[in-house]
């Protein structure tokens, strides 16, 4: 699995769970927590979406903006963690 489809699946994730006004302005590279899109709150969320949807286990050390502060980040972060774990090739339905 590409991070493009990684980025997909994370934002249909998001416009799904969360109020986003313009979701076609909303760039894989923006800020999630600046734009208001999610708090502290919907960033558990995200993170048990991911741990479920790609078969990762997420450490707490791991749980920095640098990972999560956007889809693309977020995208890349999953995609290293796959590779490292090999989850990537076992990833759920993406209704998960």
């Amino acid at each position: 699995m590409t991070a493009e489809i990684v980025a997909a699946r994370v934002r249909a994730f998001v416009l799904e769970n969360f109020y986003v006004s313009e979701p076609e302005k909303l760039g894989d590279e923006d800020s999630l927590i600046a734009r208001g899109v999610v708090d502290s709150t919907g960033f558990l969320e995200i993170i048990v979406f991911l741990e479920a949807a790609f078969s990762l286990r997420i450490e707490d050390h791991e749980l920095v903006p640098g990972n999560f502060e956007s889809i693309a980040r977020i995208a890349a972060f999953v995609a290293r963690k796959g590779a490292s774990e090999g989850a990537l090739g076992r990833a759920a339905a993406p209704g998960v």
